[in-house]
C-alpha cells in the first residue's frame, strides 16, 4: 500500500506537471486550429452542447505550428458523430480547464471536420451500441435498458435521472462491478458447454470481459468497476473468504498505479467502500437479521453498501435515502435478466434487429418495474444532512459510535432512528403553512405563491426540470392557475418540463419579446394546451386572495443603452409584477436591469418581499431598492456560479436599508409564512441546520 501511494503520487505529480506545462497553455483565450484523435463518445450536455475527450495531435496558433500528444476536453456547439479513434480538425478557442486529466478546454463554435474513417473494430462496437439504443424503445423503460447494459444514459430525461439518484438506483445505469459480475458469470456458465478445463474457461471469461470493457468504453469508472468485480469474482472462484481482502488491496493498488487520478476520485472511494461492505459487513448483517434466510440475503448487500458509503455520499450530495434499501431490494430480481438478455440483444442487433426487438419486448416489463420503483421511492422524503466536511465527519462519527457499541447495536440503532425521525419532523421544509416560496433551482429563478388546495401561481421555472419538479413536489403543488414566464432566457424557462410533469397549467403570461427564439418556441410548444397571454403594463388580475398588477413591460419593446454582458434587451423586457394580499406584498421583475428598473420607481411602493432582479447582479438601481424598502430580499442564485452573483455591494446596500437578505446558494429553498405583515422565513438548509426532510 505504501509503495503504491509513493509510486502513484510520483506518477500523478509528473503527469500533472506535464499537463500544466503543455505548450497549448501558452495560447489560452486564443483561437487555434487543431487536429486531435477522439477518445470518448461525444455526449450531449444539459446546456445542449456536445462534450468529449480527445488526444491533441497538433495545433496552429499565431502562425506557429506545434506537434503534441496531450489530452484535451472538446466542447462543440454542433452535433458530432465521431467514434473513438477517429481524427478530427476544427477551429476553436482554447481555455483553461478545471478538469485535472486534461491540459486545456477547447470550445468549437463552428463545424468539426472528420479526417479519418473509424476502424472496423470501432465501427462494430459503435453499431452494437447504436443498435441497442435504437431498439430499446421510448419512455423511461426504453432509456433504462441501454444504461443498465452498456452504461449509455443518452436517452434518459433529467426527471428520470433525478428519480434514479434520489431512490439510490443510479448505480444500475452506470457500468459497475455488478455488471461485470453478471456478465462474467453468464459467460463462465456458457463456457462450460464449450470448454472442459476450468482454467481455460476462466481465461475465456477474462477475454470476454476485455471485449465487454471495449464495448462499454474503457473510461476510468469502467476500469475501476472491472477491478472491483475482479475482487468479488476471485473470492467466488477461490471459495476462500481469506482471499477477498488481499484481492481488494491488490485491486486498489492496481487501479491507483494504472490511473493515479483515481486516488482523488470520489467514485473510486465509493467503489472500494461498497466492495468492502459486501465482503465484510454483508455476511454479518445477514446473520443478525431476524428474517427469512433469502430475505436477509437480499437485504444485507444494499444495507452494507449504504453503511460503508454513507459518509462520502453525504459529503457529495448532502443527503441519504433510507428508502434506497427498499428500492434496491425490489429492483434486485430484475437486474440480472435485463443485463444478460440486454447484452445478448445488443450483440445481435447489427445482424438480426428483429430478434433484438423481440428480446427488448420481453425485458421492457422488468425495466418498467424498475422505473416504477425509482419514481415511487423518489417521492419519499430523504434524510438531508449538511454536505461537505461537516456531513462527512457527522456521519462517520455516528457509524463509529455504532461500531464501538456493536454489542448493543439494536438499542443504538433504535435510538438513532428515533433521533433522525424527530429531527426530520422538526426541521422539515416547508413545514406546514406557507405563502411564498423561492425554489432552489441553482443559477436560475422560480418563485411560487400559494393559493391553497395544492394550487399556486408560479413565476419562472428555473433551468433544471428535475430541480423544479422536486421543489413543487415538496410544496405539494398539483395545479397552476397562472404561470408567469418573465422572459425566455433558459435559466427562467429551462425547467418547464419539470413543472408540467403531472401538473396542469391553466393560463400563461409571457413578455412581448420572444427572444431567444429557440427557448421561446420550445416553451410555447410545451404550453400549447394552456391559454397564453402577452401582457403589458396596466394589466390587473385577481386569483383567489392574491391580487396581481403588471408594471412592466410597456406595449412596445423599449430600447435602452447597452449594458455590459449579454441579453440586456431581453432582460429589460422581463415581466415586472406586484403580488399582494391582506397580509403581504411582493415585487418580482425577472432580470430587469438599471434603466428599466429606474422607470419603475414611481410605479411601485414599499413591499414586504422583493425578489431581487437578475440573481443579485451588480447592475441594480439604488432608487428602486429604496422605493421598495422590502423586509425580505430573495436572491435566487447558484453556488459558486461563474458570474459573481450576488454582488457583495448589492447585498450590503440591501442590508443597509434594513432588508433581510436570503439567498438560495447558502440558505437553500426558502418558504415565507405571513400573517398581518409579520413574516417568518423557513430555510431548507443553513449553517446551523444539519438535518431536514425534503
Amino acid at each position: 500500500m505504501l509503495l503504491t501511494i509513493m509510486v502513484g503520487a510520483a506518477a500523478m505529480s509528473l503527469r500533472q506537471a506535464s499537463l500544466e506545462h503543455s505548450v497549448i497553455n501558452a495560447y489560452l483565450n486564443q483561437r487555434v486550429d487543431f487536429v486531435a484523435q477522439v477518445k470518448t463518445d461525444p455526449t450531449k450536455t444539459s446546456s445542449g452542447n456536445y462534450s468529449f475527450t480527445a488526444r491533441l495531435l497538433s495545433f496552429t496558433a499565431d502562425g506557429k505550428s506545434y506537434t503534441v500528444r496531450t489530452p484535451i476536453r472538446v466542447i462543440s456547439k454542433n452535433q458530432i458523430t465521431a467514434l473513438p479513434g477517429q481524427k478530427i480538425a476544427a477551429t476553436a478557442t482554447a481555455l483553461k480547464s478545471k478538469e485535472a486529466r486534461v491540459a486545456a478546454l477547447v470550445i468549437v463554435n463552428g463545424d468539426i471536420t472528420i479526417l479519418t474513417e473509424p476502424s472496423a473494430w470501432a465501427s462494430g462496437l459503435g453499431a452494437i451500441r447504436e443498435g441497442l439504443r435504437n431498439n430499446s424503445g421510448d419512455g423511461d423503460a426504453g432509456a433504462l435498458i441501454p444504461g443498465m447494459v452498456l452504461g449509455d444514459t443518452s436517452k434518459q430525461s433529467p426527471e428520470f435521472k433525478e428519480a434514479m439518484k434520489r431512490s439510490g438506483l443510479t448505480h444500475l445505469v452506470a457500468v459497475s462491478g455488478a455488471n461485470f459480475a453478471i456478465v462474467s458469470t453468464f459467460v463462465l456458465w456458457c463456457m462450460q458447454f464449450l470448454i472442459r478445463r476450468k482454467n481455460y474457461r476462466v481465461l475465456a471469461t477474462a477475454v470476454a470481459l476485455v471485449c465487454f470493457i471495449a464495448l462499454v468504453r474503457p473510461s476510468p469508472s469502467v476500469l475501476r468497476a472491472a477491478a472491483m468485480a475482479a475482487v468479488l469474482l476471485s473470492a467466488q472462484l477461490g471459495k476462500r473468504a481469506s482471499d477477498s481482502l488481499p484481492a481488494l488491496g491488490f485491486a486498489i493498488c492496481a487501479v491507483v498505479l494504472g490511473d493515479p487520478w483515481q486516488s482523488r476520485d470520489a467514485g473510486f472511494a465509493l467503489s472500494v467502500l461498497a466492495t468492502a461492505g459486501l465482503l465484510l459487513l454483508a455476511p454479518k448483517i445477514e446473520e443478525k437479521l431476524p428474517t427469512h434466510q433469502k430475505l436477509a440475503g437480499a437485504l444485507a448487500p444494499p444495507i452494507a453498501a449504504m453503511v460503508f458509503c454513507a459518509p462520502i455520499l453525504v459529503a457529495l450530495s448532502g443527503y441519504l435515502s433510507p428508502m434506497s434499501v427498499v428500492a434496491n431490494l425490489f429492483a434486485a430480481p430484475a437486474v440480472a435478466p435485463i443485463t444478460v438478455l440486454g447484452f445478448i440483444a445488443a450483440l445481435i442487433s447489427p445482424v438480426a434487429p428483429w430478434i433484438t426487438q423481440l428480446i427488448i419486448f420481453c425485458i421492457r416489463f422488468p425495466a418498467g418495474f424498475i422505473t416504477w420503483v425509482a419514481h415511487w421511492v423518489a417521492d419519499f422524503p430523504v434524510l438531508t444532512i449538511h454536505n461537505g466536511l461537516i456531513g462527512f465527519v457527522l456521519v462517520a462519527a455516528i457509524l463509529l459510535v455504532l461500531i464501538l457499541f456493536k454489542k448493543h447495536w439494536k438499542h443504538s440503532a433504535a435510538i438513532l432512528l428515533i433521533i433522525v425521525i424527530s429531527l426530520g419532523w422538526l426541521q422539515r421544509w416547508p413545514a406546514g403553512d406557507w405563502q411564498v416560496a423561492q425554489c432552489d433551482v441553482d443559477q436560475g429563478d422560480s418563485l411560487v405563491i400559494n393559493l391553497g388546495n395544492h394550487r399556486a401561481v408560479v413565476i419562472d421555472t428555473g433551468p433544471d426540470s428535475a430541480a423544479e419538479d422536486k421543489c413543487l413536489k415538496a410544496l405539494g403543488i398539483k395545479h397552476i392557475p397562472l404561470l408567469i414566464l418573465s422572459h425566455f432566457h433558459a435559466d427562467h424557462v429551462g425547467g418547464l418540463s419539470g413543472l408540467l410533469d403531472g401538473r396542469s397549467v391553466q393560463q400563461v403570461w409571457i413578455t412581448n419579446n420572444l427572444e431567444p427564439k429557440v427557448e421561446s418556441e420550445m416553451a410555447l410548444k410545451e404550453l400549447r394546451g394552456a391559454q397564453v397571454i402577452t401582457v403589458q403594463r396596466g394589466l390587473i388580475a385577481q386569483i383567489g386572495e392574491v391580487n396581481l398588477k403588471v408594471v412592466w413591460p410597456e406595449a412596445t419593446t423599449r430600447s435602452f443603452e447597452e449594458l455590459p454582458g449579454e441579453g440586456s434587451q431581453i432582460n429589460n423586457s422581463s415581466i415586472a409584477v406586484i403580488a399582494s394580499t391582506k397580509d403581504w406584498s411582493l415585487f418580482s421583475a425577472g432580470d430587469l436591469e438599471p434603466p428599466a428598473q429606474h422607470e419603475l420607481i414611481d410605479r411601485v411602493g414599499p413591499v414586504d418581499i422583493y425578489k431581487v432582479c437578475h440573481h443579485g447582479s451588480k447592475y441594480q438601481d439604488d432608487g428602486l431598492m429604496q422605493a421598495l424598502s422590502a423586509q425580505i430580499a430573495l436572491i435566487s442564485v447558484g453556488a459558486k456560479n461563474p458570474y459573481g452573483h450576488p454582488a457583495a455591494e448589492i447585498v450590503d446596500s440591501l442590508t443597509r436599508l434594513g432588508t433581510q437578505v436570503v439567498r438560495t446558494d447558502r440558505d437553500g429553498a426558502v418558504a415565507i409564512t405571513a400573517s398581518a405583515h409579520h413574516l417568518r422565513v423557513r430555510k431548507s438548509k443553513g449553517r446551523v441546520r444539519l438535518f431536514y426532510w425534503s
